[in-house]
C-alpha cells in the first residue's frame, strides 16, 4: 500500500488503519462519534493526501476544461475555486472535483483518490485542444483543518488574514514552522463545519502537521479518520463518488443542476443529453431521507412504497451522530422525490418508515 507523509504518525498515534484507494489510511482514532463531534464543536485534522491533483495549463486550458467540466469555468476568477464534474459522452459523472484558478491559464483539478488514474486517462484521452496536462498527485500533500476553531488555529501560523478568504476562495503564502512559502490555503472542506484545506510539498508535511497541532492544542485539536469524514459529509448531504455518484448518474439526476451551466458557446460533452434532462425531466432523482422508525439505512438497501414495491435504492446511510436519527441519500422515481413524501427503507425484510427531507440533516 502507498503511504502519505503522515502514515507513520497515524500508526504511532494508534489509529485504526485500512486500505483506501491504494493507500494505508486512518479510519478512526478515538472513535467516529467522538471525532465527528470534535469537528462540529472544535477543530480536527484530516490527512487527505491521497487525493489527486492535476494541472491544466496553457492557452488551450479553458476551451478544454469547458468541454470536459459541467460548471462554467469562464466565470471562475483567479484565486477562486469551483465545485464541478467531469462528464462522459452519456452525461454520466466521471468524477466530481474542485477546480482552482491558480494563475492566468493555469488550473488545478483536485480529484477523488480512487479516480486519479481513471480521470488522468479520461482527460489525456480527450485532450483534443492539446492543453498542457500534468499529474502532480504524488508531489502534493493535503491536510484539511475543519471545525469552528480551524481559523483561530491556522491564523497563528500564517500572516495571511484568513478572515479575508471567502468560501471557495484561496490564498498562497508562507506557513510558519515549515519554512515553506507557497502553501495553498483554501476555504473549502467536506464537513460543513467550516475550515480550510492546505496543499503543500510532501517533504514539509511532518513540520506542518506538528505546527498545526501545537497551534490547536488550546482548542482540543484532534486527528480525524475517514470514518468521521464520511459521517460529517453525509450529515450535510454531500455526495460521495462511488456511492451517490458514478459514471451512470448524471448531475441532473444527482441534484447537481446548480453546477451544470449550459451557457452559450460551452461545448460540454453530452450537452444535448443534459439539456434534454433539464427540459423533460429524469427517470430517477437523488433524495435525502430521515428515518421515522428506528433502523440504520445502509448503502444498497431497497427503498419501497407503502405496498412494498421497490421505488429506489439507498446510496448512503448512517445514524447521524449529532441527532442519533437514521438518515441517508438514495435514488427514487421522481414522483417520490417531493419533500415530505413518506417512503420506506427495507431493513432486514422489514419496511421501516422514512420521510423525504432536504439536507443538511445536521439542522433537521
Amino acid at each position: 500500500m502507498k503511504k502519505t507523509p503522515f502514515t507513520d504518525i497515524h500508526v504511532a498515534l494508534g489509529a485504526k488503519m485500512h486500505e483506501f484507494a491504494g493507500y494505508n489510511m486512518p479510519i478512526e482514532y478515538s472513535g467516529i462519534i467522538d471525532e465527528h463531534m470534535t469537528v462540529c464543536n472544535a477543530v480536527g485534522v484530516f490527512d487527505v493526501s491521497h487525493m489527486g491533483e492535476i494541472w491544466v495549463k496553457g492557452p488551450r486550458a479553458v476551451p478544454f476544461l469547458q468541454r470536459m467540466l459541467s460548471n462554467n469555468l469562464e466565470a471562475l476568477e483567479i484565486g477562486k475555486a469551483q465545485y464541478t464534474a467531469i462528464i462522459n459522452e452519456q452525461g454520466g459523472i466521471v468524477d466530481d472535483i474542485i477546480v482552482y484558478h491558480y494563475e492566468p491559464e493555469k488550473y488545478m483539478l483536485v480529484v477523488n483518490a480512487s479516480n486519479i488514474e481513471k480521470d488522468w486517462k479520461w482527460l489525456t484521452g480527450h485532450n483534443d485542444e492539446m492543453a498542457d496536462l500534468e499529474n502532480s498527485s504524488d508531489n502534493i500533500a493535503q491536510l484539511a483543518i475543519q471545525g469552528p476553531k480551524a481559523l483561530a488555529t491556522l491564523q497563528k501560523l500564517t500572516k495571511i488574514d484568513l478572515t479575508k478568504i471567502p468560501y471557495y476562495s484561496f490564498a498562497i503564502g508562507s506557513f510558519e514552522g515549515s519554512g515553506l512559502d507557497n502553501v495553498i490555503i483554501s476555504n473549502t472542506g467536506y464537513t460543513g463545519a467550516g475550515g480550510f484545506e492546505l496543499y503543500f510539498y510532501p517533504q514539509y508535511g511532518v513540520d506542518i502537521w506538528n505546527a498545526i497541532f501545537e497551534a490547536g492544542a488550546e482548542f482540543g485539536i484532534k486527528p480525524i479518520g475517514l470514518g468521521a469524514r464520511d459521517t460529517l459529509r453525509l450529515e450535510m448531504g454531500f455526495c460521495l463518488y462511488g456511492n451517490d455518484l458514478d459514471d451512470t448518474t448524471t448531475p441532473i439526476e444527482a441534484g447537481l443542476e446548480w453546477i451544470t451551466k449550459l451557457v452559450d458557446g460551452k461545448e460540454l460533452t453530452a450537452r444535448a443529453i443534459l439539456e434534454k434532462q433539464k427540459k423533460d425531466g429524469v427517470a430517477r432523482k437523488l433524495i435525502g431521507f430521515r428515518m421515522q422508525e428506528k433502523g440504520i439505512p445502509r448503502h444498497g438497501y431497497d427503498i419501497v412504497d407503502d405496498k412494498g414495491e421497490k421505488i429506489g435504492t439507498v446510496t448512503s446511510g448512517t445514524i447521524a451522530p449529532t441527532t442519533k436519527i437514521g438518515v441517508g441519500l438514495g435514488y427514487v422515481k421522481p414522483e417520490y422525490a417531493i419533500l415530505g413524501t413518506p417512503v420506506f427503507i427495507k431493513v432486514r425484510e422489514k419496511s421501516l418508515k422514512a420521510e423525504v427531507v432536504k439536507p443538511p440533516f445536521r439542522k433537521l
